[in-house]
C-alpha cells in the first residue's frame, strides 16, 4: 500500500472523524483495494469490495466527504475487512513470502 492510500485510510478510521477527505482519494483508495465503483443515479456511487456492497453519495457542495459520509465509509470497510490493521498483516505477511 502506497503512503497515500495509507493515510487516507487512518484518516478515514481516525478519532474524532475529521472531514477533509476529498472524494477523489476515496475514490482512488476503493480502486487500490479491489473495489468495483459504478456510477448510479445522480450522485450515487454503486460500491462492491470483497463481497460487500454499499453505496456512497458524492458531495453535492465541493468535493469533500461530510463527516457523515465518512462515518458510513468507515463502517463498510470495516465490515468488508479493508482495515488499517488488517492491511498492516497482509503487507507483513506478503513481505514474508517475499
Amino acid at each position: 500500500m502506497s503512503n497515500k492510500h495509507r493515510h487516507i485510510l487512518e484518516s478515514i478510521f481516525r478519532d474524532p472523524i475529521g472531514n477533509n477527505l476529498h472524494w477523489r482519494e476515496v475514490e482512488s483508495l476503493l480502486h487500490h483495494l479491489g473495489a468495483e465503483v459504478e456510477t448510479g443515479h445522480g450522485a450515487i456511487f454503486h460500491i462492491r469490495l470483497k463481497r460487500h456492497e454499499f453505496t456512497l453519495h458524492h458531495p453535492h457542495h465541493g468535493s469533500t466527504l461530510s463527516r457523515m459520509d465518512i462515518r458510513h465509509l468507515r463502517e463498510h470497510l470495516a465490515a468488508a475487512g479493508a482495515t488499517l490493521s488488517g492491511y498492516d498483516e497482509q503487507n507483513k505477511a506478503a513481505g514474508d513470502n517475499a
